[in-house]
């Protein structure tokens, strides 16, 4: 029983904080979807008369399809209202970044959707603002645009049409809403987001971040894909790593040729089963799990060869455990092959944290992992005897790092490269 004594307040239950509205329903209503050139055309003229950033989006068909193809493209601004693209029907958006100009691009995660929109001949021509990569700067914990629209604008995002088949035709109108409702709020979360940073003091952090990632290339092919094989770590012998290499590359033409994501049609754990097992007939293969499926009973032929191949391998030709590239090894040996470099790292990794806890930021956004492991393992020349801001901020430019980051990190780094020698 509660004590007559007892204030009400500490008596009665915390009401519940009142749940932010849903956003359901496009403001202007659901625009039509673009698919011919003509509505193109049309489409590029009123972009071209609106004014302000355009909110841009694009949905791929990720766990689908092969590649990572826009199959969706929505864009915002004002004056021109909502705009949605089929790329499917109309592959050339080329005419609607000849109509946006130098406009200002607001993305969220734009590094995802940059190169899909490479993809049809739509790249921005100004300037960038990644209202995700704002909100890791500014210290949120949960960078998802339905959690930051709500933490900023006050206002809930559906998301469950997040990991549809957007290659679907026709698009479903639930899609369509949902899709359109994702470009309607970014304009005003950048405007919030803007104000947050610059009360935190790292507007201009975000904007060369953002310069950064607008004017990234392309990443270079990448060796020897199929090591990203989930499980592949499971694997002990060179031969069969061969086999889930070769599995892989069967796979993947396949999937290639069918334009089918490639875990539908042979998830990684099969391979790595197959690779673990090597099996010799059709009756062997089936009895593992996935391949006793009637899809992959149909393929046994061409995972069979695929293992064939792998048994045949000379033993010099079988791959490595692991890539030598021309950085330094992995960090858990350093302490083996060289205790001093092991030092270094453990202190530059701490100094990282205490920096990124003062401002409130990811540790990775402060500077790239593999630009101080590479610092760490081989000291730039000048910072083996006495501390050099310098030399370090060189290095770090080279490798990319920006000025609001050399700035930051280049002095705490300096002082954990030279500590083994300050404290002899």
């Amino acid at each position: 029983m509660t004590s007559t004594n007892e204030p009400a307040e500490q008596s009665a239950e915390a009401a519940p904080a009142p749940e932010a509205p849903l956003l359901s329903a496009p403001r202007d209503g659901l625009p039509a979807l673009v698919v011919t050139p003509a509505g193109l055309e049309r489409a590029a003229a009123d972009l071209a008369a609106g004014s302000g950033p355009v909110a841009v989006d694009a949905e791929r068909a990720s766990g689908y399809r092969y590649g990572q193809d826009a199959y969706l493209v929505q864009l915002r601004r004002e004056g021109a209202g909502t705009v949605l693209i089929d790329p499917a029907a109309v592959p050339d958006l080329s005419p609607v970044a000849a109509a946006l100009g130098d406009a200002e691009w607001v993305l969220h995660a734009a590094s995802q959707d940059l190169p899909c929109l490479a993809g049809v001949s739509l790249r921005p021509g100004g300037e960038l603002f990644d209202t995700e990569l704002g909100a890791r700067l500014a210290g949120f914990e949960r960078v998802g645009l339905a959690a930051v629209v709500e933490r900023l604008l006050g206002l809930r995002l559906a998301k469950e049409h997040s990991a549809v088949d957007w290659s679907t035709r026709p698009l479903p109108e639930p899609w369509l809403v949902y899709a359109a409702l994702d470009v309607e709020v970014l304009v005003d979360l950048r405007d919030a987001l803007a104000e947050e940073l610059e009360r935190q003091g790292k507007l201009e952090w975000a904007r060369q971040e953002f310069a950064a990632v607008r004017d990234a290339p392309p990443p270079p092919p990448r060796t020897d894909p199929w090591r990203r094989t989930s499980g592949l770590h499971a694997l002990r012998g060179r031969r069969s790593l061969a086999a889930a290499r070769e599995l892989w590359l069967a796979r993947d033409e396949l999937a290639r040729r069918r334009d089918t994501s490639p875990g539908r049609i042979l998830p990684d754990r099969a391979i790595v089963s197959a690779a673990q097992a090597m099996p010799a007939t059709a009756a062997d293969l089936a009895a593992l799990p996935v391949f006793s499926g009637p899809a992959n009973r149909r393929q046994a032929d061409r995972w069979l060869s695929a293992l064939d191949r792998a048994r045949a391998l000379p033993e010099a030709e079988l791959p490595p455990h692991a890539l030598h590239g021309d950085g330094p090894p992995p960090p858990r040996a350093w302490k083996e092959k060289d205790p001093e470099a092991a030092e270094r790292l453990t202190r530059a990794r701490a100094a990282l944290a205490a920096l990124a806890e003062e401002h409130a930021l990811p540790v990775e956004n402060l500077v790239s992992p593999d630009a101080v492991r590479r610092l760490c393992w081989e000291p730039p020349a000048g910072a083996d005897a006495t501390p050099d801001a310098e030399v370090v901020a060189a290095v770090l430019a080279r490798a990319g790092a920006r000025p609001w980051q050399r700035e930051l990190v280049s002095a705490p780094l300096a002082e954990a490269l030279v500590a083994h020698v300050t404290q002899a």
